[in-house]
């Protein structure tokens, strides 16, 4: 097997933007929670392909916060780059800013973390390039997702017996 190079985070981060239109709102003119959940896993997804140059899927959307409301007329803006690399899975962050085209006034409307996974040709998880420590801030941002990462495998071995 292949090892693929490791890369920055810069390498896998990706930008994109959207339109929020009066179909995609709620009868107060403020974004559906799902369609920006959709958006963030687009964007998300991106980066983690970007990351490993092949297909990966979505494993779980480990947090997610609405910070602010995004209005109907609003430019919105996803942010996206891996975070932390394990063995066949990712971290990835996306940051949606909400942008006000006639102002230019832009606030963070949301915060994710999801994580991937590396798919192969037969659709087996795969290895993942490792992510490469650039300088102190990246050094530091790594640490961070890493120990995310922990809690996130500390909180799902405590919720195993989840029952509705």
């Amino acid at each position: 097997m292949e090892t693929k190079r490791a890369k920055s985070a810069d390498e896998s981060a990706i930008e994109t933007r959207y339109l929020l239109m009066p179909r995609d709102a709620n009868p107060l003119g403020t974004a559906f929670g799902g369609l920006i959940m959709s958006w963030i896993d687009s964007a998300a997804s991106m980066a983690a392909t970007r990351h490993c140059e092949a297909p990966v899927v979505t494993a779980a959307i480990d947090s997610l916060s609405f910070r602010a409301p995004i209005l109907v007329g609003d430019h919105v803006v996803l942010k996206a780059r891996v975070t932390y690399t394990g063995i066949k899975s990712m971290e990835v962050a996306v940051r949606v800013i909400r942008e006000n085209p006639i102002s230019g006034i832009r606030e963070t409307a949301t915060t994710a973390y999801l994580t991937f996974v590396s798919m192969d040709e037969y659709g087996v998880p795969a290895a993942v390039p490792a992510l490469l420590c650039s300088g102190e801030k990246e050094c530091i941002a790594i640490e961070k997702a890493r120990l995310r990462v922990l809690a996130r495998k500390d909180l799902r071995s405590r919720h195993d017996d989840f029952d509705v």
